[in-house]
């Protein structure tokens, strides 16, 4: 249909001996942009606006060859120019706004932006409007639109590596701002303390952590969670194991099941260390405890699993270690003491199966674990 309004009005303005010039030019632009050999469709664009100023779609395809080259300001005026020559060009009107955004102008950008994300049927335009109008509400300070758009996204796009990471960038500023905001409005409250004692946490600076722990406690004695985070700090200035020799971190523990006996947490860190310094059915009365109040614990029964080996307890110790394997198929721990149970009670198949399974799991151990956090100490062999 282009090609014949070319032709149209080629013969109009130019007589019967323009046409075929016309003609060739439009093929060797389109066979160019095609391709992605910018320039050539470039120059070939820019003689047939000289030719036909008039034609909306060659500043259109003008306008996007100047995008791809980063000929922005280009861009801009090559599609501002076939919107005014014809108002109904959707992919123009997206093209431009997607420009101005990247220019910086997000007011300007801005409704056209939304409109395209909201009435688009293009996943692949949804996704790029999408992806500007987080910048473009995050440039403009509308923190709570970036957030309600960036859930959209994750939810249209759940495996996309660039919407994951400009997702996660909106939903991490916005966790900033609200605890500064928190820090602003309630400067001494237990939740402003508590924020700046997971904030410390998370960053290694246990001493900071410990400090805002405490205000928290000195706020309110009897408040749950304190004192095992504290025991969980303690346990990370010791370099993140947990041992039998952490006596303070070990207190911090038995503190937090007087204010709190459902604690599963708290009971397996205590657990663990009696497992560690050998008193395998103290361990195994804290495990067993913490397991009462979270059945699905899987680091626990994986702990339980291996305290009643110790216990000579093969059969027992088995019940555990495979609902540990349910819960987590990916832990190669789960599977080595799954072999140890199985020899111990004379079942080589399995034995044999169970330890194939931990050597694949070993040596292709999940890339995550080394990003992975945990709220408690992790099994080891």
């Amino acid at each position: 249909m282009w090609k014949a309004a070319v032709f149209a009005l080629s013969t109009i303005v130019y007589g019967q001996s323009n046409p075929a010039a016309l003609s060739d030019y439009y093929e060797r632009a389109q066979s160019a942009l095609a391709a992605g050999r910018y320039e050539e469709a470039r120059k070939a664009y820019e003689k047939l606006r000289e030719m036909e100023p008039g034609l909306a779609e060659i500043h259109s395809n003008l306008g996007l060859i100047y995008f791809k080259e980063r000929k922005l300001d280009e861009a801009v005026a090559a599609l501002r120019r076939a919107l005014a020559l014809k108002p109904g060009l959707a992919p123009s009107r997206s093209l431009l706004a997607i420009s101005l955004s990247e220019l910086g102008n997000y007011r300007e950008a801005l409704p056209e932006l939304e409109k395209a994300f909201r009435e688009s049927h293009s996943p692949d335009a949804k996704r790029i409007c999408g992806l500007h109008l987080l910048r473009a509400y995050d440039n403009l300070q509308r923190e709570r639109d970036a957030v309600e758009v960036a859930l959209q996204l994750n939810g249209l796009f759940p495996n996309d590596p660039e919407v994951l990471y400009q997702t996660g960038k909106v939903y991490g500023n916005y966790a900033y701002l609200t605890m500064r905001k928190l820090g602003d409005v309630a400067p001494d409250s237990i939740w402003r303390h508590q924020a700046a004692a997971e904030a410390f946490e998370s960053q290694g600076a246990a001493d900071q952590a410990v400090a805002e722990y405490r205000a928290v406690l000195a706020l309110d004695p009897r408040r749950p969670g304190i004192h095992y985070r504290i025991g969980r700090t303690l346990l990370g200035q010791a370099g993140g194991t947990n041992s039998s020799d952490n006596p303070a971190a070990e207190e911090e523990f038995e503190r937090e099941l007087e204010i709190d006996p459902t604690n599963a947490n708290a009971a397996y860190e205590l657990g663990e260390m009696f497992r560690k310094s050998g008193q395998m059915e103290k361990a195994r009365e804290y495990f067993e405890r913490g397991l009462k109040y979270y059945p699905d614990f899987q680091q626990a029964h994986l702990a339980l699993g291996g305290t009643l080996i110790a216990l000579e307890k093969p059969d027992l110790a088995l019940s555990h270690l495979k609902k540990a394997a349910v819960l987590d198929p990916e832990d190669d721990v789960t599977f080595y003491r799954l072999a140890r149970a199985y020899q111990m009670l004379g079942n080589e198949a399995d034995r044999r199966a169970a330890l194939a399974e931990y050597e694949r799991l070993h040596k292709t151990r999940r890339k995550e674990d080394v990003f992975q956090a945990s709220d408690v100490t992790r099994q080891t062999q």
